[in-house]
């Protein structure tokens, strides 16, 4: 601890991985229907191992699964039942520690993406949040996903884009007593979530919840992050961890992105010194981008400024 302020001391950047669905469809898969990048668990298992990788070899040293979009609602819609709907997403685990083996990454970690309600519509409503349940829905919803993914022993659960504090609430009720311990990552724009709420109350609700081992913001602009980490830190005293899209912009009716990448070696350096312990990157952030947060922060390191 940080003495006379309950803060946790800071020890070395962890760098987290980037856009997996970004860097499958750079490959060439086309994850254009409701399930994503989670049709690749049944189509191309290996596709996803080899994405993976690629990450771990770029400096990575947490991969985020493939089950951001996967659901047992949305599988059914495919036809597939609840038994191969759970060896789905325990497999989307198998697959990064499968990709951890092949690149030698022995201290590389999984951890175990559960994307919001919104992505399974695959309509954009992960950036607008509110979508008409209550929490005990939003909760019945998630349980079962997590329980699957959880059987399959990851390091950590990934609570990821999140875009109002209500799903916020019903993710830590779905993650109650697991016995994995996960970080709450929300989507923001400025100093609010997607959903409108004050950024402070919506880590305020992992405050004091020990199975949030971090918090922090994903898949925002790049320009959105900075602020946002010393205001999770001081709200929760907990690690931060942040990983921005590329600052280029979703049209979800076009289903394109459109604008320019600003993801860049200054930037990640700028949210290192503002207190971020995990860094990475969400949305249209490749290899090579992780490789130059790695590079920043193992130079950040080497100075001495941790």
């Amino acid at each position: 601890m940080v003495p006379g302020t309950g803060v946790p001391a800071r020890g070395p950047v962890i760098v987290l991985d980037g856009g997996l669905a970004t860097e499958l469809e750079a490959r060439g898969h086309d994850l254009s229907d409701e399930l994503w990048s989670a049709r690749l668990l049944m189509d191309d298992p290996d596709g996803i191992i080899s994405a993976h990788e690629t990450f771990f070899r770029a400096g990575a040293e947490v991969a985020t699964t493939a089950s951001y979009q996967a659901s047992f609602e949305g599988f059914a819609a495919r036809g597939i039942g609840d038994r191969q709907a759970a060896a789905l997403l325990r497999r989307s685990v198998e697959l990064a520690k499968a990709a951890r083996e092949r690149a030698g990454i022995a201290t590389g970690r999984v951890a175990a993406s559960v994307g919001p309600y919104g992505a399974t519509l695959a309509d954009g409503s992960e950036y607008r949040g509110r979508y008409g349940l209550s929490v005990a829905e939003l909760t019945a919803f998630h349980r079962p996903r997590v329980e699957a993914l959880a059987a399959a022993g990851p390091d950590l659960l990934a609570l990821e884009t999140v875009p109002d504090i209500d799903e916020a609430v019903a993710l830590l009720a779905a993650i109650e007593g697991i016995g994995v311990p996960a970080w709450l990552s929300y989507t923001i724009s400025g100093d609010r979530t997607r959903a409108g709420q004050p950024l402070e109350e919506a880590f305020a609700v992992a405050a004091g919840n020990d199975e949030i081992v971090a918090v922090g913001v994903n898949c925002c602009a790049p320009d959105d992050v900075e602020p946002a980490v010393a205001l999770a830190r001081r709200t929760t005293r907990k690690p931060v961890i942040v990983y921005p899209n590329s600052g280029e912009e979703w049209d979800a009716g076009r289903r394109a992105w459109s604008g320019a990448s600003r993801f860049t070696a200054q930037a990640a350096e700028r949210w290192i010194r503002a207190g971020a312990d995990f860094v990475g990157g969400c949305c249209r952030v490749r290899p090579a981008d992780i490789a130059v947060i790695s590079r920043a922060a193992a130079g950040y390191a080497a100075r001495g400024a941790r």
